[in-house]
């Protein structure tokens, strides 16, 4: 988070928030929320995630076409909504990647950063995201509560991400109307899909759920399916797979209306 702050201090330099937000209140706010939409869908949406590395794998794609990639998800028709990450110290991410792929998509692109100031809401909007990340951990209750309201009078939807049923309380406390459960515990890396199964029960149902984070397989994507997920967003499996069509349809398969 240190480095987001450092990040958005220097972009503060280039373009003042006052001249960014301008910029940003001139744009539609009345989107319709499309990521809350796809999200919403019967059967189980799917969240595909490009990204080129992470803190716990490394370097996971050495040639990274992000275009190519957000085209082949898009294609394969499985996809609900597309992840991007743009935080360039741990995730290797970037705003043109994001940019780039909104221009590119027609499904509703994610902003997956580490968001810390309300200055980086107004670049999602402009860099035509329709959704942003809001991590419990780094956020206070207060500045939760401004973000969401924030980005909701933007016309984005927010991804409010929890770990445990302290964060999921603060969540649902400050507004959100979409939260996430991270089954990485984020101390050790350790992976545990069971940590979206055991909090789902916090969650009511008009509240959207997504399960995020060490998804591998059909297995998995199918419990959570019968848990009553709405959502999985899935990176690394997808982004290691060549055919990432019949991957999609792969992770899928037991989750029959």
């Amino acid at each position: 988070a240190d480095a987001a702050r450092a990040r958005v201090e220097e972009n503060k330099k280039k373009k003042p928030m006052e001249v960014l937000k301008k910029e940003a209140k001139s744009l539609a706010a009345d989107t319709g929320f499309p990521f809350e939409k796809a999200l919403a869908a019967p059967g189980i949406s799917v969240i595909c995630e490009v990204k080129k590395a992470s803190p716990s794998k490394g370097l996971i794609a050495v040639d990274f076409p992000y275009l190519e990639i957000a085209r082949q998800y898009e294609r394969a028709g499985a996809s609900s909504a597309i992840s991007c990450l743009t935080e360039p110290f741990w995730f290797l991410g970037s705003d043109r990647y994001l940019e780039a792929i909104t221009d590119e998509v027609m499904i509703p692109v994610l902003r997956k950063d580490f968001t810390v100031d309300e200055y980086q809401i107004y670049e999602a909007k402009l860099l035509g995201a329709s959704a942003v990340l809001l991590i419990c951990a780094i956020l206070s209750e207060k500045e939760l509560g401004q973000f969401l309201k924030m980005a909701h009078s933007l016309g984005l939807s927010a991804l409010v991400e929890a770990h445990d049923e302290e964060e999921v309380a603060r969540a649902l406390r400050a507004g959100a109307r979409i939260i996430g459960v991270n089954n990485r515990n984020l101390k050790d890396f350790t992976v545990d899909v069971k940590n979206s199964v055991r909090l789902r029960a916090l969650i009511p149902p008009e509240v959207l759920y997504v399960s995020e984070s060490g998804i591998r397989g059909a297995e998995d994507v199918a419990v959570l399916y019968k848990n009553g997920t709405d959502a999985v967003l899935i990176g690394e499996t997808l982004m290691r797979s060549s055919d990432k069509a019949a991957m999609l349809q792969e992770l899928k398969r037991d989750c029959h209306e």
